[in-house]
This record gives structure tokens, sequence and C-alpha cells, in this order.
């Protein structure tokens, strides 16, 4: 629908269909929220496409795959990133800020884990013990943590001077009064009761700017019918359009001011795109683990095998001395005992490999067990854990530096005390005095047709110019647009507080807090470099310990062979044979768990430095698409 002034006629036509095609879109998506698409709780085809046999082939480059596909962690924080972009709209739109999420979510510990042994002293053995799972390990190996490196202070920031309203709002009147009252004073109207029609629509305009300005828009009209003899038009129409403009001075004045909340709502998109990537790091790590734990157990569960076939075959061979008469029956029964311990020690390494595939399994796919694919597969590791020969020179200074340019919660930790500073700017703006400078100009018409019963006055006399305003609405608002009738203001609206304690005490505070924000920064930065340093003690004594525990399994591997043949030419005793096979396995699991140990120390001086991602060749943008190449 358009409208153009024909002399004195406003005239309406209707636009095209096509017109109003192209405007409808617009108009709606006003008044519509973004459709926001529902959540999928359906896998990636990949983790069935590795299932053969009933079995997932599962290498550590599709384990992270799967992981980055689909972990809920994961798939929550990728929602962060939209939400932080609703922030910057309600900013832009002259909003205040709901806050974004720094929380990031760990990978359940794990057999292994912190807390957890990866491998338990064995059960066989020349002293007797007990190796059992407990109901709380299975508990803490299985439940998921969440950390949160957020340095901003618990307690909100004053929120400073009220930002203009940005996004401009048309508002609109109709009215329709038809209203008969009884007059005490014929001079009102000339008659004892007073009935008058009166149709108003009123229009106006607001819009606030980034300078504080606020400007008001407004178009007033009446359309009045009264039974009256003192109106000189009757009907009339009575209209006026005019425009005021209100521009702070002091108090809530400056483009920087105004758009704060703008300036960090995008700094809080950056830093949900480093959350992200601080989850990502987190799950990836977390898998990395959680796959080389069960590569370990599961080698472990083959070094039981062998021990238990060894205790099998040495009491195979003193059942048949103890018939053949060679061999006190006692010598049996402890080789029998060994070969029951030996047994117990396997049940339990299966289990925890059994326990492993569960937790892995839960981290690489969304609906976990209630989907009966995911449920009966059983995974086997396809890659092994390597030890490299020799280790690079690691330099605790470049490491150091390495994590302060790339640890994604010490740079966002940066950005939130910019944002905390943005705040304060707010706050001390608020102890200004509030000075408004106001402007009004307003341009009125008049229009109608000359009341009949029109009676003049003694004191108007009989020169009254009737002609002057006849006509109808379209010459009222031709009046209004050659502004023949004006009026215009200029004035200054004053707030001054004469203690103002209510502002300075929220300025003290927040710079406070600002303060906070910067020691919890350092506090963060400090804990970082304490985390480097100790992952780098740490991947060195575990390669020492690797070394250490290879050696050993070899000089056991020797020591349990020497006695062997020893025993065999009757040198030696069960008792001595069943201890060195003891040493030898408990050798085995403990070389297992060194190498474990190495691999786990490896990923973590790589997650200490920010670099767990680049090491793994997996793309921050692909993996918020959700895909992996």
């Amino acid at each position: 629908m358009s409208f153009r002034l024909l002399g004195s006629v406003l005239v309406f036509t209707l636009t095209s269909q096509a017109a109003e095609d192209q405007i409808r879109p617009y108009m709606h998506g006003w008044y519509r929220a973004p459709s926001v698409g529902p959540v999928s709780f359906a896998d990636t085809p990949r983790f069935e496409n590795l299932i053969r046999a009933g079995n997932v082939y599962l290498s550590l480059r599709d384990a992270i795959a799967l992981a980055i596909e689909n972990n809920l962690d994961v798939q929550f924080e990728r929602l962060n990133t939209p939400i932080s972009q609703t922030d910057t709209l309600r900013a832009k739109g002259g909003g205040d800020l709901r806050g974004i999420s720094t929380t990031v979510f760990e990978v359940p510990a794990g057999i292994g884990g912190p807390g957890a042994p990866l491998l338990t002293a064995a059960a066989s053995g020349t002293t007797p013990s007990v190796s059992l799972p407990g109901y709380s390990s299975d508990l803490a190996i299985i439940t998921e943590q969440q950390t949160n490196n957020s340095v901003f202070p618990l307690t909100p920031f004053a929120p400073g001077p009220s930002i203009p309203q940005f996004d401009p709002a048309i508002t609109g009147t109709f009215n329709y009064e038809q209203a008969t009252t009884p007059e005490a004073d014929l001079l009102i109207s000339g008659y004892p009761t007073l009935n008058q029609r009166t149709v108003t629509w009123d229009g106006g305009y607001t819009q606030g700017f980034s300078t504080g300005t606020m400007i008001n828009g407004q178009f007033n009209n009446q359309d009045i019918n009264a039974v009256t003899k003192n109106n000189l038009y009757n009907p009339y129409y009575a209209s006026n359009a005019g425009l005021t403009v209100t521009q702070p001075l002091l108090r809530g004045f400056g483009i920087s001011l105004n758009r704060r909340f703008i300036r960090i709502a995008k700094n809080n998109e950056k830093i949900t795109d480093l959350v992200f990537k601080e989850q990502l790091i987190s799950t990836v790590s977390g898998v990395i683990r959680l796959y080389q734990d069960l590569v370990a157990l599961v080698e472990d569960v083959q070094n039981r095998r062998e021990t238990l076939a060894l205790a099998q075959r040495l009491f195979e061979d003193n059942k048949n001395k103890v018939e053949a008469g060679t061999l006190a029956p006692v010598e049996q029964t402890r080789a029998e005992a060994q070969v029951y311990a030996a047994r117990q020690d396997l049940i339990n390494s299966e289990g925890f490999v059994a326990q492993q595939e569960l937790i892995l399994k839960s981290v690489l796919t969304k609906r976990f067990t209630s989907d009966p694919v995911v449920r009966r597969a059983h995974i086997i590791p396809t890659d092994s854990i390597d030890v490299p020969l020799n280790e690079p020179e690691l330099k605790v200074e470049d490491l150091i530096s390495t994590a302060n340019s790339n640890r994604p919660d010490l740079i966002y930790a940066g950005i939130q005390v910019d944002n905390s500073k943005i705040y304060l700017e707010g706050s001390k703006n608020e102890l200004l005095p509030e000075v408004d400078l106001v402007a009004n100009a307003l341009s009125s018409g008049l229009a109608g047709a000359l009341n009949s019963a029109f009676i003049p006055s003694a004191t108007l006399g009989t020169n009254i110019p009737t002609s002057q305003f006849l006509g109808a609405y379209g010459y009222d608002l031709e009046q209004i647009v050659r502004h023949n009738y004006p009026t215009y203001s200029i004035g200054v609206n004053l707030n001054l507080p004469l203690r103002n304690r209510i502002a300075q005490a929220d300025a003290v505070r927040d710079e406070l807090q600002v303060r906070q924000t910067e020691i919890s920064r350092q506090k963060l930065e400090n804990l970082i470099h304490l985390e480097v340093e100790d992952a780098l003690v740490a991947l060195d004594r575990s390669r020492d310990a690797y070394s250490a525990a290879t050696e050993a399994r070899k000089l056991q591997e020797q020591s349990l062979e020497i006695e062997q043949e020893r025993y065999n030419v009757g040198l030696s005793t069960t008792f001595l044979v069943l201890q060195y096979q003891s040493f030898l396995a408990q050798a085995r699991s403990t070389e297992i768990a060194a190498k474990s140990t190495y691999a786990k120390a490896r990923t973590a001086l790589d997650r200490a430095i920010g670099m767990t991602l680049v090491r793994n060749n997996v793309s921050v943008a692909d993996a918020y698409h959700g895909s992996v190449h």
C-alpha cells in the first residue's frame, strides 16, 4: 500500500501483488525468531562402517573422528557460538547482555585415569593377595568432571547508563469517541448539552543512536464533529507533526560508551570460539588417553594369558611327576593354586578391558547402549603405543612461550579482562551529572467546514475570517508540510546528584573487580606454566621409567628361563619357579603400564602447551561443523 498527496486530498493506492510478496518476508522477519533446528541424537555412520563380524576395528584417528562427530560435550559446546551471537544481536538492538558459559567438560577418567590404577598387583605370587574392583572406584572412573577457567568475577558489574534503543519503533493509536455531556456554562457549546464525536489517530517514531541521541517523532490527528454554536468550523480536522531530539551532554554521551555492550558481545563471540577449541582439546586429549589405556589393557590381557599358560604348563608337569612318583603331591597343589591365581588375574584384566570399552563407547557415540549395534560391538584397537628411541630436546622456555600463544583458556582470560574494563567505562560514566539538551519542532494545521450554527459574539464582532481554514483533511496536512504554523523550543534538563554515593560505590567496586580479574588471569597463567613444567618432568620421568621397566622385564625373562632349566634338572623347587613366573608377569605388566604412562605424559604435555589439535591434524573449523577430513 502507498499514498500520495493530490491537491488537498490524500490518495491511497494498492501496490502490485509482486511488490507485496517482496515486502512481506522482511516485515514478518521483524516479528519472528529465526528457526532453530532440533538436536540430532543419531550417530554418524562411521562407527557402524568400522564393524566387522561384530568387532569395531578402531584406529586412534577414527576414535578422534568419532568423538568430534558424536561426542555430546562437543555438540553441546557448538551451540555456545550461536548463543553468543544472540547477545550481539540484542546489543545491536540496544538490549543488555545475557552472558555466556565458559564451562568445559572433561572426558571420564576411565581405567588408568587419575585416581584409578591402570593395572593392579597380581593375585598370583608367593604372597597371596586379593585384587578386586570396588564400587566407589567404578563410579570415579565413569564420572564426568567439569572445569571453568573463567577469570570473570562471580558478582556482576554495575550496568552503567542505559543504552539507547537502537532498534527503531513505530507507535500508533486510533480512537473513536461519541460523547454527550451536560453543560452548566452555555459559553462552551451554546446548548445545555454538548454532543461531540471525536476520532483520533496518532502515530510516532522513536530511535536511539550510538551518540546517546534519542529522537521522538509524533504525528497527531483529530476529526471533531460537535453540536455547538461557538466553534467557527464544524466538523474540522486538527493535526500536528513534531520532532523531539534529546542529546545527553555528560552522562550517557559517547559512541564508545553506548556501544560498550556490542563490544563486549563481540568479545564474547571470540570467547565462545575459544571455549569450543578448549572443549575440543579436552575431548581429543581424553579420547587419546582412553584409547591408549585400552591398548595397554589389551596388551596386559595377553600378558595374563601367557602367565596362565606358564602356570598351566607347570601344573601339568608337576601332575605328571606326582603320578610318576618323582615329586611330592604338595608341589602339584602349589602349582594348581598358581593356575587359579593367574586365572583370577586374567579375569580382572578382561574386566578392565570391558569397562574401558564401555567408557570409550560412551564418549564416541551419542546414544551409547541405547543402540543395540553399539552395545554389542567389541572394540579392537588397531594402533599400538610406540616409544621413540630418541626424544627431541625440549626447553621449558620454548614450551611456555608456545602455551602462552596457544592455550585458549589463557587467551580468553585476557579477553575477559578487556571486557571488565569496558564495563568499568560504564560505571565511571554513571558518576557524571545528567545534562540533556532537548530540542523540539512542531508544525500544526487546521481545516474544516464552516459551522452553520455559529453565532458571533459581541466581543468578536462580525469581521471574522471564516474562509482561512476551509478545506478537507488534505488541506490540514498541507499546512503541516508547508510549516505554516511552527513551534520551536530548546532547553536543558539537569539532574545533579548532591552526594552520588551509589555511583561512587559502583565505580570503586567495579574497579576492584577489574583488579581481581587481572589477578585471576595471572593466577591462570602461573598455573599453566606450572602445568607445562610438571608435564615435562612427567614425560622425562615416564620415559626413564619405561626404559627401566623394559630392562627389568628382560632380566625377569632370563631369570625365569634359568630357574626353569634348574627346575628341569632337579636343582630348583616349584616355589621358586612360581615366584619367578609371578615376577615376570608383574614385570611385563609394569612395562605395559610404563609405556602407557609415557604415552599419556606425551598427550598431557601437548595439552598443556595447547598443541593437541595440531599434533593430531584436527581443524577447529571442520570440527565445528562436525566433520573430519
